[in-house]
């Protein structure tokens, strides 16, 4: 008869999991992917390297795992800050506030997610994270064009644009861990005006 785990030790075996999750995001964020080996997550956890690969069959497969929780905590929090707003101008001041503000608050970690060279598995989440991160920009615009608060334009593709040139004008400053204080407004002016809007 096949071996079930019980509802305990299921749910200590999710609580180990989410632990390591924690203690791989907290490495990354101090010191980027290269710090997350599966050695200092499992000593960060307080567990043996192999209960890590338990969890995990490979560095590669925790590394996604922790940018797939982190980015979608990221999304959300973004998605949540547009959606607080009625407005056009509102909504797209704040994805911009909020995805640029977090960043520049964060840099290492954010550097990490945007730029630092990664596994191909991680690589791929990233093309995931920007269309997520452009999905946001695109619903405030097509709202904004159906209102005839903005000009007919395609979203999609505008957005996409707006995703890739405020990650690129991140990286400069997220790699040297400081940035011009008007960096933000700067890229607030920026996406306002690349989607023929006026900033609220």
């Amino acid at each position: 008869m096949p071996y079930r785990r019980t509802a305990a030790v299921q749910a200590r075996l999710d609580a180990q999991h989410e632990r390591i999750i924690a203690a791989a995001a907290a490495l990354l964020a101090e010191h980027g992917y290269a710090s997350c080996t599966v050695a200092a997550v499992a000593a960060r956890t307080g567990i043996a390297t192999g209960t890590v690969y338990n969890h995990f069959a490979s560095k590669a497969d925790l590394a996604a795992a922790v940018f797939r929780t982190v980015v979608t905590r990221e999304v959300e929090v973004v998605r949540a800050a547009a959606r607080a707003h009625d407005d056009v101008a509102g909504q797209l001041t704040a994805i911009v506030e909020t995805f640029a503000g977090r960043a520049l608050k964060q840099p290492r970690r954010a550097y990490a997610l945007l730029a630092e060279p990664v596994d191909a598995c991680v690589e791929s989440l990233r093309l995931d994270f920007r269309r997520a991160f452009r999905d946001v920009i695109a619903e405030a615009v097509a709202d904004g064009v159906r209102s005839g608060r903005l000009p007919p334009q395609n979203a999609d593709v505008v957005a996409a644009a707006l995703v890739g040139a405020v990650a690129e004008a991140l990286v400069g400053p997220l790699a040297v861990g400081h940035d011009d204080p008007d960096t933000l407004p700067t890229l607030v002016r920026f996406a306002h005006r690349a989607v023929g809007g006026t900033p609220s």
